[in-house]
């Protein structure tokens, strides 16, 4: 525990999964921590990209990972810069809703 952050504080922390293309690895963790520090929010952030070619085994265990990251969370925060939001990114969307997730957008969401 923080100095000066008591548990009651805490227990009221909003959970966020980051959710968005690897397009935007670099903005996503700025992002983040400016959601940590302005809005006090705890983010899971899921940012990969290294240039690692994937598996077809790989891919369908990090976005099984991914979705347990949203069953934790109260929310996902969409990174939709310039509105873009990639097949897998609006799965994670759908995703969110059918649990009952709040969906917080980046950009607003014209849809």
């Amino acid at each position: 525990m923080y100095k000066g952050v008591g548990k009651a504080y805490m227990e009221k922390t909003k959970i966020v999964t980051m959710c968005g293309s690897m397009r935007f690895a670099k903005e996503q963790q700025r992002i983040a921590e400016d959601l940590e520090l302005k809005n006090g929010y705890c983010v899971i952030q899921c940012v990969y990209g290294d240039g690692r070619n994937y598996t077809e085994h790989d891919i369908v265990m990090l976005d099984e990972l991914h979705k347990t990251k949203i069953d934790v969370s109260d929310a996902i925060y969409v990174v939709n810069i310039g509105g873009y939001i990639g097949n897998s990114t609006k799965s994670e969307i759908e995703y969110a809703i059918v649990n009952g997730k709040e969906v917080l957008y980046h950009e607003r969401n014209e849809e």
